[in-house]
Protein backbone atom coordinates (compact mmCIF):
# COMPACT_ATOMS: atom_id res chain seq x y z
CA UNK A 1 0.00 0.00 0.00
CA UNK A 2 1.20 3.64 -0.75
CA UNK A 3 2.18 5.64 2.32
CA UNK A 4 0.43 8.54 2.83
CA UNK A 5 1.65 12.14 3.50
CA UNK A 6 0.24 11.74 6.94
CA UNK A 7 1.99 8.46 7.21
CA UNK A 8 5.16 10.29 8.92
CA UNK A 9 5.58 11.01 12.83
CA UNK A 10 5.50 14.20 14.44
CA UNK A 11 8.05 14.61 16.82
CA UNK A 12 7.96 16.96 19.71
CA UNK A 13 10.76 19.26 19.76
CA UNK A 14 10.34 21.35 22.65
CA UNK A 15 7.48 21.64 25.47
CA UNK A 16 7.13 24.25 28.35
CA UNK A 17 4.32 24.47 31.16
CA UNK A 18 1.24 26.28 29.93
CA UNK A 19 2.68 29.60 30.92
CA UNK A 20 5.86 29.18 28.10
CA UNK A 21 3.23 27.71 25.85
CA UNK A 22 6.10 26.78 23.11
CA UNK A 23 5.56 23.88 21.19
CA UNK A 24 8.22 24.43 18.73
CA UNK A 25 8.09 25.09 14.81
CA UNK A 26 4.11 24.35 13.72
CA UNK A 27 3.45 23.14 17.57
CA UNK A 28 5.37 20.42 16.91
CA UNK A 29 8.37 19.42 18.99
CA UNK A 30 10.78 16.55 21.33
CA UNK A 31 9.48 15.95 25.02
CA UNK A 32 13.21 16.89 26.82
CA UNK A 33 12.14 13.29 28.88
CA UNK A 34 12.05 10.55 25.86
CA UNK A 35 11.80 9.74 22.16
CA UNK A 36 8.36 10.43 21.93
CA UNK A 37 6.41 10.44 19.17
CA UNK A 38 3.11 11.61 18.08
CA UNK A 39 1.34 10.28 14.91
CA UNK A 40 1.40 12.91 11.98
CA UNK A 41 -1.99 13.58 12.04
CA UNK A 42 -2.25 14.96 15.20
CA UNK A 43 -0.13 18.08 14.02
CA UNK A 44 -4.08 19.65 13.08
CA UNK A 45 -4.26 19.65 17.18
CA UNK A 46 -1.04 20.76 17.53
CA UNK A 47 -1.34 24.00 15.31
CA UNK A 48 -4.45 24.23 16.47
CA UNK A 49 -3.77 28.03 18.28
CA UNK A 50 -5.93 27.28 21.34
CA UNK A 51 -5.86 23.54 21.65
CA UNK A 52 -2.06 22.66 20.21
CA UNK A 53 -0.49 23.89 23.10
CA UNK A 54 -2.24 22.96 26.09
CA UNK A 55 -2.12 19.34 24.54
CA UNK A 56 1.64 19.47 23.63
CA UNK A 57 2.01 20.50 27.39
CA UNK A 58 -0.26 18.10 29.24
CA UNK A 59 2.03 15.34 27.38
CA UNK A 60 4.89 16.60 28.50
CA UNK A 61 3.34 17.08 32.19
CA UNK A 62 2.33 13.13 31.50
CA UNK A 63 6.17 11.79 30.13
CA UNK A 64 7.23 13.62 33.20
CA UNK A 65 4.80 11.74 35.48
CA UNK A 66 5.41 8.51 33.80
CA UNK A 67 9.37 9.01 34.51
CA UNK A 68 8.31 9.58 38.36
CA UNK A 69 6.18 6.51 38.53
CA UNK A 70 8.47 4.41 36.89
CA UNK A 71 11.24 4.78 39.49
CA UNK A 72 11.76 2.68 42.03
CA UNK A 73 14.15 2.48 45.26
CA UNK A 74 15.42 -0.96 44.03
CA UNK A 75 18.28 -0.50 41.83
CA UNK A 76 17.81 -3.59 39.61
CA UNK A 77 13.61 -3.23 39.73
CA UNK A 78 14.57 0.59 38.56
CA UNK A 79 16.61 -0.48 35.87
CA UNK A 80 14.44 -3.58 34.46
CA UNK A 81 11.54 -1.22 34.79
CA UNK A 82 12.46 1.96 32.84
CA UNK A 83 14.02 -0.22 30.09
CA UNK A 84 10.80 0.47 27.90
CA UNK A 85 9.90 3.37 28.77
CA UNK A 86 13.28 4.84 27.85
CA UNK A 87 13.21 3.14 24.76
CA UNK A 88 10.11 5.36 23.56
CA UNK A 89 7.15 5.09 21.69
CA UNK A 90 4.27 6.57 20.28
CA UNK A 91 2.38 7.78 23.68
CA UNK A 92 -1.08 6.87 21.89
CA UNK A 93 -3.47 6.01 24.58
CA UNK A 94 -2.25 9.28 26.53
CA UNK A 95 -2.94 10.86 23.72
CA UNK A 96 -6.01 9.96 23.53
CA UNK A 97 -6.66 10.10 26.82
CA UNK A 98 -5.93 14.08 26.76
CA UNK A 99 -7.49 14.48 23.80
CA UNK A 100 -10.96 12.80 24.92
CA UNK A 101 -10.59 15.25 28.10
CA UNK A 102 -10.98 18.51 25.53
CA UNK A 103 -14.38 17.79 25.54
CA UNK A 104 -14.96 18.57 28.81
CA UNK A 105 -12.53 20.19 31.09
CA UNK A 106 -8.87 19.17 30.35
CA UNK A 107 -7.02 20.77 33.10
CA UNK A 108 -8.34 18.37 35.83
CA UNK A 109 -5.15 16.92 37.28
CA UNK A 110 -6.82 13.11 37.20
CA UNK A 111 -6.96 13.55 33.52
CA UNK A 112 -3.20 13.51 33.43
CA UNK A 113 -2.89 10.65 36.62
CA UNK A 114 -5.61 8.86 34.36
CA UNK A 115 -2.77 9.20 30.90
CA UNK A 116 -0.37 7.80 33.14
CA UNK A 117 -2.13 4.91 34.34
CA UNK A 118 -3.46 3.76 30.76
CA UNK A 119 0.37 3.70 29.27
CA UNK A 120 2.04 2.02 32.57
CA UNK A 121 -0.46 -0.45 31.87
CA UNK A 122 0.33 -0.89 28.05
CA UNK A 123 3.99 -0.86 29.15
CA UNK A 124 3.38 -3.82 31.39
CA UNK A 125 1.57 -5.80 29.04
CA UNK A 126 4.41 -5.33 26.73
CA UNK A 127 6.81 -7.13 28.91
CA UNK A 128 4.38 -10.23 29.57
CA UNK A 129 3.60 -10.01 25.63
CA UNK A 130 7.48 -10.52 24.73
CA UNK A 131 7.88 -13.46 26.89
CA UNK A 132 4.99 -14.96 25.50
CA UNK A 133 5.85 -14.27 21.87
CA UNK A 134 9.43 -15.24 22.65
CA UNK A 135 9.93 -11.39 21.02
CA UNK A 136 13.61 -10.59 20.70
CA UNK A 137 13.68 -6.52 20.08
CA UNK A 138 11.02 -4.44 21.55
CA UNK A 139 11.09 -0.33 19.82
CA UNK A 140 14.82 -0.99 18.65
CA UNK A 141 16.43 -2.41 21.58
CA UNK A 142 16.37 -5.95 22.93
CA UNK A 143 13.51 -7.36 24.67
CA UNK A 144 13.58 -7.63 28.73
CA UNK A 145 13.81 -11.42 28.66
CA UNK A 146 16.39 -11.28 25.81
CA UNK A 147 18.81 -9.54 28.85
CA UNK A 148 17.13 -10.63 32.32
CA UNK A 149 15.50 -13.63 31.48
CA UNK A 150 11.76 -14.70 31.36
CA UNK A 151 10.73 -14.94 35.13
CA UNK A 152 12.86 -11.17 35.55
CA UNK A 153 10.91 -9.37 32.58
CA UNK A 154 7.01 -10.58 33.79
CA UNK A 155 7.92 -9.86 37.21
CA UNK A 156 8.87 -6.20 35.57
CA UNK A 157 5.49 -5.84 33.93
CA UNK A 158 4.04 -6.98 37.48
CA UNK A 159 5.66 -4.13 38.90
CA UNK A 160 4.83 -1.69 36.13
CA UNK A 161 0.79 -3.55 36.94
CA UNK A 162 1.42 -2.68 40.70
CA UNK A 163 1.97 0.94 40.30
CA UNK A 164 -0.50 1.55 37.73
CA UNK A 165 -2.75 -0.02 40.58
CA UNK A 166 -1.58 2.38 42.98
CA UNK A 167 -2.19 5.33 40.59
CA UNK A 168 -5.44 4.37 39.69
CA UNK A 169 -7.04 3.65 43.00
CA UNK A 170 -6.82 7.37 43.77
CA UNK A 171 -9.17 8.37 41.40
CA UNK A 172 -12.06 6.44 42.67
CA UNK A 173 -14.15 3.22 42.07
CA UNK A 174 -15.56 4.08 38.58
CA UNK A 175 -11.84 3.83 37.57
CA UNK A 176 -10.94 1.44 39.51
CA UNK A 177 -13.56 -0.73 38.14
CA UNK A 178 -12.38 0.19 34.56
CA UNK A 179 -9.28 -0.56 35.26
CA UNK A 180 -9.79 -4.50 36.34
CA UNK A 181 -12.38 -4.90 33.98
CA UNK A 182 -9.43 -3.82 31.04
CA UNK A 183 -7.00 -5.95 33.13
CA UNK A 184 -9.56 -8.89 32.65
CA UNK A 185 -10.51 -8.56 29.07
CA UNK A 186 -6.05 -8.02 29.01
CA UNK A 187 -5.48 -11.31 30.50
CA UNK A 188 -8.37 -12.97 28.45
CA UNK A 189 -6.80 -12.13 25.31
CA UNK A 190 -3.66 -13.40 25.75
CA UNK A 191 -4.90 -16.64 27.25
CA UNK A 192 -7.36 -17.47 24.27
CA UNK A 193 -4.24 -16.01 21.64
CA UNK A 194 -2.04 -18.83 23.38
CA UNK A 195 -4.81 -21.43 23.93
CA UNK A 196 -6.27 -20.61 19.90
CA UNK A 197 -9.48 -21.01 18.14
CA UNK A 198 -11.83 -23.70 19.57
CA UNK A 199 -11.66 -27.02 16.78
CA UNK A 200 -15.17 -25.29 15.30
CA UNK A 201 -14.69 -21.56 15.97
CA UNK A 202 -13.39 -19.37 13.08
CA UNK A 203 -9.94 -18.33 13.32
CA UNK A 204 -10.31 -15.00 12.32
CA UNK A 205 -13.67 -14.44 13.82
CA UNK A 206 -11.02 -15.47 16.81
CA UNK A 207 -8.53 -13.57 16.51
CA UNK A 208 -10.56 -10.51 16.05
CA UNK A 209 -11.72 -11.43 18.97
CA UNK A 210 -8.24 -11.41 21.21
CA UNK A 211 -7.11 -7.94 19.30
CA UNK A 212 -10.18 -6.41 20.37
CA UNK A 213 -9.43 -8.14 24.29
CA UNK A 214 -5.40 -7.33 24.11
CA UNK A 215 -5.65 -3.77 22.03
CA UNK A 216 -9.14 -2.14 21.65
CA UNK A 217 -9.52 -3.02 25.58
CA UNK A 218 -7.08 -0.20 26.54
CA UNK A 219 -7.54 2.00 23.98
CA UNK A 220 -11.33 2.67 24.78
CA UNK A 221 -9.93 2.84 28.50
CA UNK A 222 -7.69 5.52 27.40
CA UNK A 223 -10.57 7.18 25.73
CA UNK A 224 -13.12 6.63 28.43
CA UNK A 225 -11.13 8.02 31.42
CA UNK A 226 -9.96 10.99 29.49
CA UNK A 227 -13.76 12.16 29.27
CA UNK A 228 -15.23 11.13 32.50
CA UNK A 229 -12.18 13.01 34.46
CA UNK A 230 -12.86 15.91 32.29
CA UNK A 231 -16.51 15.99 33.39
CA UNK A 232 -17.61 15.55 29.62
CA UNK A 233 -21.28 14.47 29.01
CA UNK A 234 -22.10 11.01 29.45
CA UNK A 235 -22.62 10.52 25.89
CA UNK A 236 -19.45 11.76 24.79
CA UNK A 237 -17.85 9.05 27.65
CA UNK A 238 -19.49 6.46 26.12
CA UNK A 239 -18.81 7.44 22.36
CA UNK A 240 -14.94 7.24 23.36
CA UNK A 241 -15.58 3.91 24.37
CA UNK A 242 -17.00 2.78 21.27
CA UNK A 243 -14.33 5.00 18.99
CA UNK A 244 -11.43 3.61 21.06
CA UNK A 245 -12.42 -0.05 20.71
CA UNK A 246 -12.54 -0.08 16.91
CA UNK A 247 -9.60 2.31 16.34
CA UNK A 248 -7.88 -0.25 18.57
CA UNK A 249 -8.81 -2.99 16.77
CA UNK A 250 -7.81 -0.85 13.60
CA UNK A 251 -4.15 0.18 14.64
CA UNK A 252 -3.31 -3.63 15.67
CA UNK A 253 -4.59 -5.03 12.09
CA UNK A 254 -2.35 -2.66 10.21
CA UNK A 255 0.44 -3.60 12.16
CA UNK A 256 -0.28 -7.10 11.10
CA UNK A 257 -0.04 -5.96 7.66
CA UNK A 258 2.85 -3.83 7.83
CA UNK A 259 4.71 -6.51 9.34
CA UNK A 260 4.49 -8.12 6.08
CA UNK A 261 4.86 -4.98 3.67
CA UNK A 262 6.56 -2.29 5.47
CA UNK A 263 10.06 -1.36 5.53
CA UNK A 264 12.02 -1.29 9.04
CA UNK A 265 9.92 0.12 10.74
CA UNK A 266 10.75 2.79 13.77
CA UNK A 267 10.47 0.21 16.72
CA UNK A 268 13.60 -1.66 14.60
CA UNK A 269 10.93 -4.63 13.98
CA UNK A 270 12.09 -6.20 10.76
CA UNK A 271 9.37 -7.00 8.28
CA UNK A 272 8.59 -10.81 9.04
CA UNK A 273 8.72 -10.65 12.72
CA UNK A 274 5.80 -12.32 13.43
CA UNK A 275 6.40 -14.79 10.42
CA UNK A 276 9.47 -15.74 12.06
CA UNK A 277 7.86 -16.33 15.53
CA UNK A 278 4.94 -18.20 13.91
CA UNK A 279 2.35 -15.68 15.59
CA UNK A 280 -0.92 -15.76 13.43
CA UNK A 281 -1.66 -12.90 12.46
CA UNK A 282 -4.55 -11.75 10.09
CA UNK A 283 -3.15 -11.83 6.90
CA UNK A 284 -1.93 -15.88 7.49
CA UNK A 285 -4.65 -16.28 8.69
CA UNK A 286 -6.57 -15.39 5.65
CA UNK A 287 -4.39 -17.09 3.53
CA UNK A 288 -4.89 -20.64 5.61
CA UNK A 289 -8.67 -19.89 4.29
CA UNK A 290 -8.21 -18.94 1.01
CA UNK A 291 -5.83 -22.73 0.52
CA UNK A 292 -8.50 -24.49 2.53
CA UNK A 293 -10.92 -22.95 -0.45
CA UNK A 294 -8.80 -24.23 -2.83
CA UNK A 295 -6.46 -21.28 -4.12
CA UNK A 296 -3.57 -23.22 -4.78
CA UNK A 297 -1.22 -19.58 -4.84
CA UNK A 298 -2.58 -19.53 -0.68
CA UNK A 299 -0.88 -23.41 -1.07
CA UNK A 300 2.35 -21.91 -2.49
CA UNK A 301 3.13 -18.84 -0.20
CA UNK A 302 2.11 -21.19 3.10
CA UNK A 303 4.45 -23.58 2.13
CA UNK A 304 7.23 -20.54 2.44
CA UNK A 305 5.36 -19.69 5.44
CA UNK A 306 5.73 -22.88 7.39
CA UNK A 307 8.91 -23.68 6.24
CA UNK A 308 12.42 -23.06 8.12
CA UNK A 309 12.49 -19.04 8.43
CA UNK A 310 15.69 -19.11 9.91
CA UNK A 311 17.77 -17.44 7.47
CA UNK A 312 17.32 -13.94 6.32
CA UNK A 313 17.04 -14.94 2.74
CA UNK A 314 14.23 -17.55 3.81
CA UNK A 315 11.86 -14.62 5.41
CA UNK A 316 12.29 -12.29 3.10
CA UNK A 317 11.08 -14.61 0.34
CA UNK A 318 8.57 -15.07 2.62
CA UNK A 319 7.23 -11.99 3.28
CA UNK A 320 7.57 -10.82 -0.36
CA UNK A 321 5.28 -13.90 -0.63
CA UNK A 322 2.58 -13.07 1.47
CA UNK A 323 2.89 -9.32 0.35
CA UNK A 324 2.40 -10.26 -3.06
CA UNK A 325 -0.75 -12.25 -2.45
CA UNK A 326 -4.61 -10.85 -2.24
CA UNK A 327 -5.07 -12.14 1.09
CA UNK A 328 -2.74 -8.60 2.42
CA UNK A 329 -4.48 -6.36 0.54
CA UNK A 330 -8.23 -8.47 1.87
CA UNK A 331 -6.72 -7.72 5.60
CA UNK A 332 -6.04 -4.07 4.84
CA UNK A 333 -9.90 -3.87 3.49
CA UNK A 334 -10.72 -5.45 6.87
CA UNK A 335 -8.44 -3.19 8.58
CA UNK A 336 -9.94 0.11 6.97
CA UNK A 337 -13.46 -1.02 7.72
CA UNK A 338 -12.70 -1.24 11.31
CA UNK A 339 -11.55 2.46 11.47
CA UNK A 340 -14.18 3.23 9.24
CA UNK A 341 -16.40 1.76 12.01
CA UNK A 342 -14.86 4.04 14.26
CA UNK A 343 -15.21 7.31 12.68
CA UNK A 344 -19.34 6.35 12.23
CA UNK A 345 -18.88 5.93 16.05
CA UNK A 346 -18.24 9.62 16.83
CA UNK A 347 -21.44 10.35 15.19
CA UNK A 348 -22.23 12.05 18.71
CA UNK A 349 -19.46 14.14 19.12
CA UNK A 350 -19.65 18.03 18.48
CA UNK A 351 -17.81 19.33 15.60
CA UNK A 352 -14.48 20.75 16.11
CA UNK A 353 -10.36 20.13 16.25
CA UNK A 354 -10.60 17.21 18.68
CA UNK A 355 -13.40 15.29 16.93
CA UNK A 356 -11.09 16.05 13.38
CA UNK A 357 -8.17 14.96 15.01
CA UNK A 358 -9.90 11.57 15.93
CA UNK A 359 -11.37 11.42 12.83
CA UNK A 360 -8.12 12.25 11.06
CA UNK A 361 -6.57 9.31 13.24
CA UNK A 362 -8.70 6.46 12.50
CA UNK A 363 -8.02 7.39 8.33
CA UNK A 364 -3.98 7.67 9.15
CA UNK A 365 -4.02 4.23 11.33
CA UNK A 366 -4.63 2.19 8.32
CA UNK A 367 -2.21 4.63 5.79
CA UNK A 368 1.11 4.24 7.52
CA UNK A 369 4.22 2.30 7.19
CA UNK A 370 5.42 1.67 10.65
Amino acid sequence: MKESANAEPMTLESVEGPAGGSVGSAGTGRLPTAGMVLPAVFSLVAEHAELGPAVVASLGRVEERLRTSIAHADPLADTISRHLFDAGGKRIRPLLTILAAHLGRPDRDEVEQAAVVVELTHLATLYHDDVMDSAQFRRGAPSAHQIWGNSVAILAGDLLFARASRLVSDLGGRALAIQASTFERLCLGQLHETVGPAEDEDPVAHYLSVIADKTGSLVAASGQLGAIFAGAEETYVQTMVKYGERIGVAFQLADDVIDVTGARAVSGKTPGTDLREHVPTLPVLLLRRAAAGGDASAVRVLRLVDGDLGSDEALRGAVAAVAEHPATEESWAVARQWADDAVDALAALPDGVVKDALIGFARAVVDRSA
